[in-house]
């Protein structure tokens, strides 16, 4: 006779992919699934909504003009998750922390920093670090901004701050040992921080089927004792509504949260050059444009006479000029000699520093 096992991992495992849809106001096909979270919106912040989200798709399109123009150094392409971005920093006060990700410099400039200081920490300038926004600047190591918001918080909760410090990093970012260890010390310690994942499905060309086992990113604050959601990323009400909530909650001295937005980007990785035609069907993207969040908001407030195709043409045209100005600031910047760089790296430098500093004075002087 067979023995009985004394716990049954299949039904565990199965269960694993219960869990609830994620949270929408506004479906794909534009209707409002939700209507008393809807309704507490004011015409102006639906429409404000609306500018946002197309501001960011004009700075991603013109910021990618200027990268093919060889005008750009790193740059990592935007759109797609304009109601991912938007919705969860326009939930956030001025006093809030930012810990961006190199895919966050609209949320970046959202927060206080000028589309040249973005255009300048893009070509490594330091001038392009001196925002006037609470925030670091964006963070090249994937997962490493988690490590540092959950220090940032603790910051924030022994000087008794009325803040939170807010990041986000990508499906890959959640792959990562840094993003389990930040998450981990925040539960721990129960700081104010906000992780939030943009789920675009892809780290760079590794999709998110490969990259986890887990039937949902949100799940991984789970070990870590944080409460964590799911919400439609291409909802921008719905992504405005949840962030809220969760900043809510942490202010009221909770601890951290965790928000998973389901996103795509519809692009490249990057502006160096990866080709997602080589990794991604047409077939595969094709609902994720259906579900673009400017559509959908779009035709929303078009059908309430708020919106018309004039608005946005003109603040494209607003954006877009607005960015080639940026770019001729940053160009007029004055480059940054070797010897500054090096005369930054210690506060007092080494005798090896001093000899090098001394070296590079001497070819700048010619």
């Amino acid at each position: 006779m067979a023995k009985k096992s004394i716990v049954d991992f299949s039904k565990i495992k199965k269960n694993l992919s219960d869990i609830p849809k994620p949270i929408q106001v506004i479906n794909e096909h534009a209707e409002i699934v939700n209507q008393d979270i809807f309704d507490t919106f004011s015409e102006e912040q639906l429409l404000e909504f609306m500018k946002k989200m197309v501001w960011e798709r004009a700075l991603h399109e013109q910021t990618m003009n200027f990268s093919r123009q060889g005008r750009m150094g790193f740059y990592a392409p935007t759109a797609g998750e304009e109601a991912s971005e938007m919705g969860t920093v326009l939930a956030m006060e001025k006093q809030d922390y930012l810990l961006p990700a190199y895919r966050d410099i609209p949320q970046l400039i959202q927060h206080g920093a000028t589309i040249t200081q973005a255009y300048l920490w893009s070509r490594g300038h330091v001038k392009g670090n001196e925002f006037a926004g609470r925030s670091l600047m964006p963070q090249i190591i994937i997962g490493a901004a988690y490590v540092e918001t959950a220090g940032v918080a603790l910051g924030l909760k022994k000087n008794g701050e009325n803040a939170i410090a807010f990041s986000y990093t990508g499906d890959g970012g959640t792959s990562q040992g840094d993003s389990y260890e930040g998450m981990n010390f925040a539960g721990a310690y129960q700081v104010p921080a906000l992780f939030i994942v943009q789920d675009n499905n892809y780290a760079i060309s590794t999709p998110r089927s490969k990259q986890t086992a887990a039937p949902s990113l949100a799940q991984k604050a789970v070990a870590c004792g944080i409460p964590s959601v799911q919400v439609d990323g291409m909802d921008i009400v719905a992504c405005y509504s949840v962030a809220k909530a969760a900043r809510d909650y942490i202010i009221a001295g909770n601890g951290p949260v965790m928000i998973e937005t389901l996103t795509d980007r519809y692009g490249a990785h990057s502006s160096a050059g990866d080709d997602p035609s080589r990794y991604r069907t047409k077939e595969e993207q094709q609902p994720w444009l259906d579900r673009d969040p400017l559509i959908r908001l779009r035709q929303i407030l078009t059908n309430k006479k708020l919106w018309s195709d004039e608005q946005e043409e003109a603040l494209v045209k607003e954006t877009k000029d607005a960015c080639k100005e940026a770019i001729k600031e940053a160009d007029q910047t004055e480059p940054e000699k070797v010897s500054d760089m090096l005369k930054r790296t210690f506060e007092v430098p080494t005798p090896e520093l001093q000899d090098e500093i001394a070296k590079f004075e001497e070819k700048e002087s010619k």
